[in-house]
């Protein structure tokens, strides 16, 4: 969380719907139908139009929690050093055909270790992440974000070589955001939740806190993939292309009746490359 609004002491009770609704504007009683929902609105309309002072126009009366929630929030991020935090992403991928796992933290016994270390481009073992530096590598700002939040996505791959050595199967990280780059031109873009905190007092009235958040996002998208020689399916496509070519035909189909009689991979079971 970046950035928040905060409606403090909301008890339920009828109040004046907020004018940024616009299915609550209203000139008289009767455009505030009783019992009907306000649309994208905060409450229930109570049969009344509340105007102030000699204006014209007012908005409806709802049964909610009331005061509505405040629209004002800071421009800048709240949390503006934020963007020293942190983020730990453990990963772990499996290739069960090969029996072969790999984590993207080091096999050591280092206390020190996950405490110091810090994710570079040259340390894919460093899991831990600079939040300014995730946004940064995102193409985005971090102090503009904070404000709307936003949406970041982490993509890790893993594409290994089992015939080589286990420590040739690195993980590699990449960066973009999922959300609108162009927070201030878009409609519903960064990212941000509600939430409340109820209480209730000595006389058993119930009032909450209303908290809009504004916050960073990750979405983290892990993908694999392990490949290994295979005599069978070598000789195959090597017999296949040399019958294609009408060299060695005859011995050719006798190797590939029996790769074929002999093989799993043409006796229906899955065969995973």
């Amino acid at each position: 969380m970046t950035n928040l609004i905060v409606t403090p002491n909301q008890q339920q009770a009828t109040c004046a719907e907020s004018s940024s609704v616009p299915d609550t504007l209203c000139y008289r009683d009767q455009d505030c139908p009783a019992g009907e929902a306000v649309v994208a609105g905060n409450g229930v309309k109570m049969g009344r139009c509340l105007k102030v002072g000699s204006n014209m126009s007012g908005t409806c009366e709802i049964l909610a929690w009331c005061p509505v929630e405040k629209k004002g929030k800071s421009k800048k991020p709240l949390l503006a050093n934020a963007e020293n935090f942190t983020v730990y992403i453990k990963n772990a991928i499996r290739f069960p055909k090969f029996k072969f796992s790999k984590t993207n933290v080091l096999d050591t016994e280092d206390d020190a270790y996950l405490k110091t270390c810090r994710y570079g481009l040259e340390q894919p073992y460093y899991p831990i992440f600079r939040l300014g530096n995730l946004i940064r590598w995102a193409g985005s700002d971090f102090q503009e974000m904070g404000s709307e939040g936003g949406v970041i996505g982490i993509q890790i791959e893993w594409n290994c070589d089992l015939d080589k050595a286990p420590t040739a199967c690195n993980p590699h990280y990449s960066f973009s955001r999922l959300d609108s780059k162009f927070a201030e031109k878009a409609i519903a873009s960064g990212y941000n939740f509600r939430f409340a905190k109820y209480y209730r007092d000595a006389n058993n009235t119930d009032f909450r806190t209303l908290i809009k958040a504004y916050g960073i996002r990750f979405d983290v998208m892990v993908n694999g993939k392990a490949g290994k020689f295979n005599i069978i399916p070598t000789v195959i496509n090597v017999g296949s292309g040399l019958a294609l070519m009408g060299a060695g035909a005859f011995f050719c189909d006798l190797v590939l009746l029996y790769l074929i009689k002999k093989s799993n991979f043409y006796r229906g079971k899955k065969y995973e490359e």
